[in-house]
């Protein structure tokens, strides 16, 4: 595999990101503001499952191109790897914040970067691996 290659691919994976997150926060709008969800809790949690199938869709058909892998296969893995690493996420913020007692914001930066280079090596890797 060629750097050049390997550059695309990262972008693709920081372009799927952003799109996944754009769909996210559009569901969450449209929770809060259209069907006047009154927890804006609940209303992330709903737009948050479509900014994971979004982030799936894309990284099987778009980011990595393993379209060939049986979909319920990936579809598992891609979850178990994004529930390690929310648990992961929320671990380094517990920590940084409210052990150490630094600035949230900072951690939150760590914790995003942390989480995009684990998402992107576990679904290289492990979901979406080449056959």
């Amino acid at each position: 595999m060629n750097l050049d290659f390997r550059v695309a691919e990262i972008v693709r994976f920081a372009l799927n990101g952003l799109f996944a997150a754009g769909i996210h926060f559009a569901v969450l709008s449209f929770n809060l503001r259209v069907l006047e969800m009154p927890s804006a809790g609940l209303a992330n949690f709903f737009a948050a499952w479509f900014g994971i199938a979004a982030s799936f869709i894309g990284s099987r058909f778009f980011v990595f191109r393993h379209s060939e892998g049986a979909l319920v296969s990936q579809a598992m893995r891609f979850l178990a790897s994004y529930a390690v690493i929310a648990c992961l996420h929320g671990l380094l913020l517990y920590i940084w914040t409210d052990q150490l007692q630094r600035d949230y914001t900072v951690g939150l930066f760590l914790a995003v970067m942390m989480q995009a280079v684990l998402s992107y090596l576990g679904n290289k890797l492990l979901v979406f691996k080449a056959a």
